[in-house]
């Protein structure tokens, strides 16, 4: 069957759209600081938040299987505009940090039913070339990702309150563009009852086992990386007496430079398999992590340089972990299989940002990053030594 032209770019524009709420907290957090007095450690604070509301979702979607018995579509939209209206409670006059974070739970909760759930209708229009696919839409979410770092550059003098508006404007609009032009896909295979055993049933699966110790490998660094590279980036500059460095658009170019690390990866997939493209862009980050002192030291050309392979390297294995998953599951778990996965690589995520916060406070920026290079090295020996040939993804 052939897939209408308009489905993939409409699925990566409404996964963009609607995942530029991950780190709106985090694009404006200095301003949120000023206006509510918030404490120095607010930037975990608020990224933990949304991290764990996310695995609180995940996991429940999970549990309940609802990606696989529900219209993926339906289920798309309907966080999509919940998540867009926790985004606009930052705007309250009265927030505490408390409040913040509650409502940036909120977000990761309704982010449960848009990152795991685009790949799941993605993946039932697309046997076939499934990597490719999903690098275009993992790359979304980088752009989505990067997002509010681009609307807080000062160069645009854009308000923090017009800065969430405009992201959860988008977040509603991405859901009504799915549920609109999209629809969910000719491969779907809808579960027929809840069974709540089918988180324990599908980690039977040893390919399936692998591929996911293998994203958890690789979910300990992304996460912390891309929330701490405005503070590698202040530290660095203070360090070289670039005081002029604006900081919010090198943080933006940083993590958005990994959605054409994610396309360039799905483009290679459909040569030399997902696998084999996983492996290698782990290597890769693992490599920029014991090598991050070296490049501390050198001179800016070659840092930002540096911080531009890190940044595509770092997220190049997300979709092809995404489509290994997804091709070794059960048609009919597949949405619970990606669900979980995530949910579980997500809670990764809370564990490694709060240490990284923590030994902020003891260790010099210089060697902080060592400690994510813990993730990419579980993940490949995980994976162990690739037995299958090369497939197309």
């Amino acid at each position: 069957m052939q897939t209408p032209k308009h489905i993939l770019p409409v699925i990566v524009i409404a996964q963009f759209c609607c995942t530029s709420l991950w780190f709106a907290g985090n694009g404006v957090l200095p301003q949120l600081t000023e206006t509510f007095l918030l404490p120095n450690t607010a930037l975990s604070w608020l990224t933990s938040a949304v991290q764990f509301g996310f695995i609180v979702g995940t996991f429940v979607f999970a549990l309940l299987t609802i990606a696989d018995r529900f219209s993926p579509t339906r289920v798309f939209f309907i966080c999509a505009i919940l998540g867009a209206a926790a985004n606009l409670c930052l705007l309250f006059e009265n927030n505490t940090l408390e409040s913040l974070v509650a409502f940036r739970f909120l977000t990761g909760v309704f982010l449960a039913g848009i990152y795991p759930v685009g790949m799941k209708i993605a993946s039932d229009y697309y046997e076939t070339g499934l990597g490719k696919s999903l690098g275009f839409l993992v790359a979304a979410l980088v752009l989505g990702t990067a997002f509010p770092h681009a609307l807080q550059n000062s160069e645009m003098s854009l308000s923090w309150k017009t800065v969430l508006v405009t992201i959860s404007i988008l977040s509603a609009t991405g859901g009504l563009l799915l549920l609109l032009f999209v629809g969910d896909g000719p491969y779907r295979k809808p579960a027929q009852k809840l069974q709540l055993t089918t988180i324990t049933y599908i980690f039977k699966n040893q390919p399936f086992r692998k591929a996911a110790f293998g994203y958890f490998g690789h979910m300990w660094e992304l996460y912390a990386f891309w929330a701490f590279v405005p503070v590698l980036l202040k530290a660095y500059s203070l360090q070289a007496g670039s005081a002029s460095l604006n900081i919010s658009a090198a943080s933006f170019f940083i993590i958005s430079v990994g959605s054409l690390g994610c396309m360039a990866g799905g483009a290679i997939s459909k040569y030399i398999g997902s696998e084999k493209v996983a492996r290698a862009s782990l290597l890769i980050s693992g490599i920029c992590c014991l090598l991050s002192p070296v490049f501390f030291a050198a001179q800016p050309i070659l840092f930002y340089s540096f911080l531009l392979v890190w940044g595509m390297a770092v997220i190049a294995d997300s979709p092809m972990f995404s489509t290994l998953v997804a091709q070794r599951a059960v048609s009919e778990q597949k949405g619970t299989a990606l669900t979980i996965v995530n949910c579980i690589g997500f809670a990764t995520t809370i564990v490694s940002i709060q240490v990284l916060s923590y030994l902020s406070e003891l260790v010099a920026p210089t060697y902080l990053f060592l400690v994510l290079a813990i993730g990419p090295i579980f993940g490949l020996i995980s994976m162990g030594r690739s037995k299958s040939k090369t497939v197309s993804a």
